[in-house]
């Protein structure tokens, strides 16, 4: 850790899968780098919606745990060992411009003051809460039974679980609590999923009981939920199911907060980036989810090789002599060995 007035190179805000691969790529540049993020460890949405889940679109990987992912991530951010700072939401950005050269102010809710001379934004979809459902009784057993997120597996051992939804949270978790779940029901309003075929045709295949055209009418139950009632949304008619937890996957509503305040041109609900993955405002960057261009995929491989982008040319910025793109990585001689982070 060093003092917040210290001048860095670059600072990435946020620190999910784009963040930390920026870092220790920024690190590769021979750059001062910082990560600020308002959650309490690093990892972001991969720790605090989904550790358990299996991510399938990391090149490497057949397939790996979020929660594994996030870990050989920090490792790997760690390598050339940037100053980290946690549990601080940032609230404005300003230039300052002096003796010194042009640099950003970064003040977050801790009162704190961050130097930097560029910034790359890679906050994912900003801060998030989940989509929640007005139905009878989902309110009031939301933690004894009603579940919007999973973070351990081994609380569904043994349960009957219906899980409410269409896109591939629905049916990634229908398929990976398999393996704990006593009985696993699924139901959508439609008869398409919104998720990876290859997924959707391994449900089809699976011992899940899907029921199309349904929607959750009600929950029930007395210290805890017992059963569930859902409707056929063509017939109107209704089916009591005895279970012991719903899993709510009906999305996010997400907000770029603070960000939207900073001057910085937004793009349907994200920041609008260049090749250079520029922002309108020179030395401030944004990749991953944040980022948004022309034809944009919201993968964890495009946060990669975004974020690779924009920190070359962050690197160029500050130091026009340096080129923007450096060579492969295989070149250099030597990486030092990963670090723990104190």
């Amino acid at each position: 850790m060093g003092p917040s007035g210290e001048l860095f190179d670059i600072t990435i805000i946020g620190s999910g899968p784009a963040g930390l691969y920026g870092a220790f790529y920024a690190g590769m540049r021979g750059m001062k780098t910082k990560i600020l993020d308002a959650l309490p460890e690093l990892g972001g949405q991969l720790v605090t919606l989904y550790p358990e889940k299996w991510v399938f679109d990391v090149g490497g990987f057949p397939r790996i745990l979020a929660k594994d992912l996030a870990r050989n991530l920090v490792d790997q951010a760690m390598t050339f060992s940037p100053t980290v700072y946690l549990g601080e939401n940032v609230t404005l950005v300003k230039m300052r411009e002096d003796d010194g050269g042009r640099a950003f102010e970064i003040s977050t809710d801790k009162g704190a003051t961050h130097l930097t001379r560029t910034i790359v934004l890679t906050a994912g979809i900003g801060a998030f809460k989940p989509k929640k459902l007005d139905a009878p009784g989902v309110g009031d057993f939301e933690g004894r039974g009603v579940h919007y997120f999973v973070t351990e597996k081994e609380k569904f051992r043994g349960k009957d679980i219906l899980i409410v939804g269409g896109g591939d949270s629905a049916v990634d978790w229908s398929l990976n609590l398999l393996d704990v779940a006593r009985k696993i029901t699924l139901v959508h309003r439609r008869d398409r999923f919104r998720a990876h075929e290859e997924s959707v045709k391994e449900l089809m295949n699976s011992p899940v009981n899907i029921m199309t055209f349904h929607e959750l009418k009600s929950v029930h139950g007395n210290e805890r939920m017992e059963r569930a009632v859902v409707f056929d949304n063509r017939s109107r008619a209704e089916t009591v199911l005895d279970v012991d937890d719903v899993i709510l996957n009906l999305g996010f509503h997400a907000d770029l907060g603070p960000i939207r305040e900073w001057g910085l041109e937004l793009d349907k609900g994200g920041i609008k980036v260049n090749y250079r993955m520029e922002t309108n405002v020179k030395g401030i960057f944004a990749a991953g989810d944040v980022a948004s261009h022309p034809g944009k995929l919201k993968l964890i491989s495009t946060g990669f090789g975004e974020v690779a982008t924009a920190v070359n040319f962050a690197k160029n910025l500050i130091d026009p002599a340096s080129k923007v793109y450096p060579g492969h990585s295989s070149d250099m001689r030597e990486v030092p060995s990963a670090r723990k982070r104190s």
